[in-house]
């Protein structure tokens, strides 16, 4: 069973993966993620034995509480922690100048200690509750080795040597610094929960008495809605009765308005800005487009890619190992250098303050976050961090053909062959699932009988008795009928009857507008080879497609053959494949990289998926420049902030800084870090 537990006052990265830990400790629970940047727990346990144990774990877990996931949200002022920084500094200021003028030392010192705990009580009380849970089912040291005791350990030590003003110091850069990381952590966490604002919550059904004002989770297929002229799509709809223009921007990203008029499919979320319209529902509240939108973005941190994982695995182990290390420093030298304990202290000190590796802990996730808030607002919805990483590295890109790189919207172009013809290709489509069949809907054609759809071919039915094959040629031959290839850009399906060929239709779909943008700017972003798979004749294929700067061309392939051409594709590197349709899937799991197209109307296209396209094929580029820039600030935040920590800990093990020096260091560190995170909600 898989559940998503709402949470707050999870105050930082480190607390999270404890938590995590501890929950996936649990017996019954079989994986369990905190994630302190979208406030959540997620759970995937066997029980609701397992399911009690986690929530009481959770509950006195430090401060985090559960509450209900409908309620609204209110923004976090951190009003605690600017009272406690402000006493802080009022208390360090006349400290630091009775220290200048050598005045006073016994207020000094008093002052600058209460000046420490005014501004570090809640360091002070947060070791004071891991306490007890390092005895929590176990033995777990490892649970008391986090950022508040070395800040604890720092400032103490720096008091117990005489370093007042550093000792202060630690406890006032560092809360300064956690203050400025939650206020730059809560304004990209609020980026994300502005997607809410999608979501209508109300809508209005036309009944045979009236209408009525209902919830749209109320709102069942076949209803029909007023949607007025400012209100927001409530559910995914097709427009029965008016004209209008629509603000698709919350979906697509982009600015323009979409004409759309009656038979037009719109998506929840979009907002009406010209006339009223009736609407038919097509899906419920929990399928549709704002719904779909909104589970991929709160579900996309659960997902870690591999700096993520690295990340978190090296923090458990390199902060005890960093504590031994400074152990050692303040007891090993002394005893070769006339005993003098105070100085390496003091430099031990230092290097446990510096060593704190707060800013990968925090950074590497935010940065992945970001992407993933920034893509949504592209019109491009990310599973998780791991499709994001895996995005960054694409070469090679393959698209399947009708639906995706054209419209997907068929029309009958030529009929050859006399009524009948036409008729009983209708006939046998009415059954069909296949996006083609749409072409045929408007024709009064009786229903065939027996009909079994040929993957990949076509379709066999009974019409009055006779047997009927409507498909390509490689079905017509496979059935002994000869057909000779027709050269046109349209696709053709062919018209048999008792195996003699009657004649065939010529169906139309225009490529999309975007298309040839889309697929130069996938080069321009360093995409070496484009490919696309179809079922299609090569010659019509290449004749559609002509104006596209596509390299190969895969045609006449079944969709068991697809994953098949995916795997050759990828000796060329990894393969990045989009797709629309059921058919699609084979390849799409076959693929590096997945991308579903359609509107989010493909289940099984979504759930194969790693991304999902919903402003068409422009997001795209977009796509995989904002995963390159991810990936690049994910990799400037671990070079940097540990090529800096590397040499900060140099310097503090010869003496060459001051504690409170190496505080800020760390603290600096750490905000550099952030801000460069928060790059990634800049225009892509």
């Amino acid at each position: 069973m898989h559940k998503v537990i709402r949470i707050k006052n999870l105050d930082c990265a480190n607390c999270a993966a404890e938590l995590s830990e501890e929950l996936a400790a649990i017996a019954g629970v079989r994986a369990a993620s905190a994630d302190f940047i979208n406030q959540k727990v997620t759970l995937d346990y066997e029980g609701e034995e397992a399911l009690k144990k986690a929530i009481g774990l959770i509950s006195r877990f430090e401060k985090v509480e559960i509450i209900d996931g409908n309620a609204p949200q209110k923004k976090d002022r951190h009003i605690p922690e600017i009272v406690s920084i402000s006493v802080g500094a009022a208390l360090f200021l006349p400290a630091l100048i009775l220290r200048i003028l050598s005045l006073q030392p016994w207020v000094s010192f008093a002052l600058f200690l209460a000046s420490a705990l005014a501004a570090g009580w809640g360091v002070l009380w947060k070791v004071a509750l891991n306490f007890p849970r390092i005895f929590r089912g176990g033995f777990h040291p490892a649970v008391l080795l986090d950022e508040n005791l070395l800040m604890t350990i720092a400032a103490a030590g720096a008091f117990a040597i005489g370093e007042n003003l550093e000792g202060a110091a630690v406890m006032l850069l560092y809360e300064i610094g956690e203050l400025l990381q939650a206020i730059a952590v809560g304004s990209s966490r609020s980026s994300i929960s502005r997607l809410l604002s999608l979501k209508s919550d109300t809508a209005i059904r036309l009944m045979e008495g009236g209408q009525e004002e209902v919830a749209p989770e109320e709102l069942a297929v076949g209803d029909t809605v007023l949607i007025r002229r400012g209100d927001k799509i409530p559910v995914d709809c097709r427009i029965l009765e008016g004209t209008t223009s629509l603000d698709t921007k919350s979906l697509t990203g982009e600015a323009y308005l979409r004409e759309v008029g009656p038979k037009d499919e719109v998506l929840s979320g979009c907002v009406n800005e010209g006339s009223v319209i009736t609407c038919e529902v097509l899906r419920p509240s929990s399928e549709s487009a704002v719904s779909k939108i909104l589970e991929m973005v709160e579900n996309s941190s659960a997902k870690k890619a591999k700096p993520e994982k690295f990340i978190t695995n090296f923090a458990r182990i390199y902060t005890p190992v960093v504590v031994l290390c400074a152990l050692l420093l303040a007891v090993i030298p002394p005893l070769f250098q006339g005993y003098n304990f105070s100085v390496w202290i003091a430099r031990a000190l230092n290097f446990l303050v510096i060593s704190c590796p707060c800013a990968l802990i925090i950074s590497v996730p935010l940065t992945y976050f970001s992407g993933v808030g920034t893509l949504a607002r592209c019109g491009v919805l990310a599973k998780g961090a791991v499709g994001l990483d895996l995005l960054a590295k694409i070469k090679v890109a393959a698209f399947d053909k009708t639906g995706t790189l054209t419209e997907g919207k068929f029309s009958i172009a030529k009929v050859v062959g006399d009524e009948r013809t036409l008729l009983l290709a209708a006939a046998a489509e009415k059954n069909s699932s296949h996006p083609l069949a749409e072409a045929f809907a408007g024709i009064d054609a009786q229903k065939a009988e027996f009909c079994e759809e040929i993957a990949g071919m076509g379709i066999s039915s009974v019409v009055d008795g006779k047997k009927i094959l409507v498909g390509s040629a490689r079905l017509m031959r496979g059935h002994g009928i000869p057909v000779e290839d027709e050269t046109c850009p349209n696709l053709i399906v062919y018209v048999a009857e008792e195996g003699t060929l009657l004649g065939h239709i010529e169906i139309a779909d225009r490529l999309r507008s975007e298309a040839k943008e889309a697929l130069e700017d996938l080069k321009k972003e360093g995409v070496s080879s484009i490919a696309v798979l179809t079922g299609d004749t090569e010659e019509r294929a290449r004749e559609a497609l002509k104006d596209l700067p596509v390299d190969r061309v895969c045609a006449r392939l079944l969709p068991e053959e697809k994953p098949l051409r995916a795997e050759e594709l990828k000796a060329g590197g990894p393969l990045l494949y989009v797709g629309d349709g059921i058919n699609d899937t084979p390849v799409m799991a076959a693929s590096d990289v997945a991308v579903a197209m359609g509107g989010l109307s493909s289940d099984a296209a979504i759930e194969a998926s790693d991304f999902v396209l919903s402003s068409g094929l422009r997001s795209l580029p977009k796509a995989l420049k904002g995963a390159k820039k991810t990936r690049r600030i994910v990799f400037e935040n671990i070079i940097f902030s540990i090529a800096v920590k590397v040499a900060l800990m140099a310097l503090s093990v010869f003496g060459f800084i001051p504690l409170w020096a190496a505080v800020f260091g760390d603290v600096g560190v750490m905000l550099l870090a952030v801000l460069n995170s928060l790059r990634m909600r800049a225009k892509l």
